[in-house]
């Protein structure tokens, strides 16, 4: 397994999980621990990086904390987190030492971790193509990588509801890179072809300057993807996670 990446839940059913099959339980009991000597550091790093990149805003997010099977469902257990939080703990040169607090103090390695929760999406298009992004360089997290469209649960696309099928989670990821954050990766049919999609990337719009690039790979080539491209060493770890969930489940997808 790729060291960026650590596979915490994988669909055990053929196909991934769909919507009506996934509940989310938002409760503050699943919030970022704070961690008095901690948190001035937090604003420190905010205020730093606010400094250098006055364009980012901080956003609430969706925290993590676990996922449980119910029977034949799955419960996603969220709290709540911010933009800020993330970077001065995930992104914190200390994250190594509150990870080992948080296992001392609460047997939990992500307790004083915002973690909010990323999204993924393996999106297929009618002609049998994936879809990729090329980071811009302006963006904190993975500059200049390869990413999947996704980020956090609000994005605005370009693309119409209505040609997409709905998401079928494969599994979730922990990036290693961020210190255990988790992504929730799926997978989603495109009614568009490629070149479609390349149109409405390029009309723009919001958040559009995260990225510079669109790039279609192939379904024959990302099945080989992690042992035979030198794309897979430009992906970002969710994207790594949520192509490999996608190899591990696509006899049943296809």
């Amino acid at each position: 397994m790729d060291p960026d990446i650590t596979l915490l839940l994988q669909c055990p059913e053929p196909g991934g999980w769909s919507q009506d099959r996934v509940q989310a339980e938002l409760s503050p009991d699943n919030n970022r621990r704070p961690l008095p000597k901690h948190e001035p550091t937090i604003a420190a790093a905010w205020d730093s990086r606010r400094r250098d990149k006055p364009w980012l805003f901080n956003g609430a997010k969706f925290r993590f904390h676990s996922a449980r099977r119910r029977g034949e469902l799955l419960a996603l257990r969220l709290g709540l987190t911010c933009y800020r939080d993330y970077l001065g703990t995930n992104w914190s040169p200390e994250a190594p030492a509150l990870q080992r607090r948080g296992l001392e103090d609460l047997g939990d390695s992500q307790a004083y971790m915002a973690d909010p929760l990323g999204v993924g999406a393996m999106m297929f298009t009618a002609d049998h193509s994936f879809v990729f992004l090329r980071r811009s360089q302006e963006v904190a997290e993975a500059a200049g990588q390869v990413d999947i469209p996704g980020g956090h649960p609000e994005p605005k696309v370009n693309i119409p509801l209505e040609s997409l099928s709905s998401p079928l989670l494969l599994g979730i990821v922990r990036n290693n890179r961020s210190a255990g954050r988790a992504s929730a990766e799926f997978y989603v049919r495109c009614g568009l072809t490629s070149e479609q999609v390349r149109e409405r990337y390029l009309l723009g719009g919001a958040e559009a300057h995260e990225s510079t690039n669109i790039i279609f790979i192939s379904q024959q080539d990302v099945l080989k993807m992690e042992e035979a491209s030198d794309m897979w060493h430009e992906l970002c770890p969710s994207a790594k996670g949520a192509v490999k969930l996608y190899s591990l489940a696509h006899p049943n997808l296809d």
